[in-house]
């Protein structure tokens, strides 16, 4: 598999899918994509929510425009489910503080829509899909027929327009053989439909990972920076949270992955897996999919994360 080299003369086309509301790790790495974007190392084509939660798309638009870029369009599923709440309420708090476009879901473009829009104009080969939420919409983009966007079916699109999709997924401990996460089982029909048909390289970031880079905690106390909705989200849920150590960066390590490249900041694993029906993953022959794991870097890693973290909007 080829990887991106850090600092590429072109950026690299995005479509980020996310479940933000749930977690606040998806902030981060939405900062982390606008940061890349401001140094021109990314695109960032569409924006897609995989959660029906009524605070996601509102979110999204927050952050854009917080960054001077309230036109990127956003997109949400129509379905009901998933609908992951924001128990800590930080989506609510930015929401009601900070200026944005899109006040509600109901005025997102639907999901599959966006995503067949967007991909039919993109050059072939071309586009980096990243999913730090549920499988949901890659689904049913994948069951997606011919449309006004392209006479092209949903499996033909992706396969003709994308170069590959990075995820933030699936659990493998050191030693099993199988794992159970909670972007793979929220919807685990979707999540089998995308392990079992997807046809460009796909690079898992692994709970493993995220969960051994922590950050949030240099942010909030970063005296420098003033009325920022991600500072707002990471210091409204670490505080109730109690946490004190930063959250677990999951979502920030496949952004950074996708864009930044996989070496040196990652080991990876060649291997195959199958999504059973309650959402475990296991592992089973092949190497249809690669793996990230840490390496001795990990230490830079979450400094590099941190820094894009405190990225600032170009004025």
């Amino acid at each position: 598999m080829t990887t991106q080299l850090y600092a590429q003369q072109h950026p690299i086309p995005v479509i980020l899918d996310t479940d933000i509301a749930g977690d606040y790790d998806d902030v981060g790495a939405m900062a982390l994509l606008h940061a890349f974007a401001d140094k021109g190392e990314a695109k960032i084509l569409a924006v897609i929510s995989s959660n029906a939660f009524e605070t996601t798309v509102p979110t999204i638009s927050v952050l854009s425009t917080y960054f001077k870029k309230p036109h990127i369009p956003i997109g949400v599923t129509k379905r009901a489910k998933p609908n992951e709440l924001c128990q800590q309420q930080w989506a609510q708090a930015i929401i009601a503080r900070y200026p944005h476009n899109i006040r509600s879901n109901q005025q997102a473009t639907e999901a599959v829509a966006l995503y067949r829009r967007i991909l039919a104009q993109q050059p072939d080969h071309s586009v980096t899909l990243i999913t730090i939420g549920f499988f949901t919409n890659l689904a049913d983009l994948l069951n997606s027929k011919a449309d006004q966007y392209s006479a092209l079916n949903g499996r033909q699109l992706v396969k003709q327009k994308v170069k590959q999709l990075v995820a933030m997924a699936t659990s493998l401990p050191p030693g099993k053989t199988s794992g159970r996460e909670y972007n793979v089982y929220i919807d685990a029909a979707a999540s089998q439909t995308v392990f079992a048909q997807w046809e460009t390289p796909v690079i898992l970031s692994p709970f493993e990972v995220g969960e051994q880079v922590r950050t949030g905690i240099p942010l909030i106390k970063n005296n420098t920076i003033h009325n920022s909705p991600v500072k707002d989200a990471f210091q409204i849920a670490l505080t109730k949270d109690k946490d004190t150590i930063g959250r677990m960066s999951w979502d920030q390590t496949a952004v950074f992955a996708a864009v930044r490249g996989v070496h040196p900041w990652f080991k990876t694993r060649e291997l195959n897996l199958r999504i059973e029906k309650d959402g475990t993953d296991t592992l089973i022959p092949g190497n249809k999919f690669t793996l990230l794991e840490l390496t001795d870097q990990a230490t830079a890693l979450q400094q590099a994360i941190e820094e894009l973290m405190h990225h600032q909007p170009v004025h």
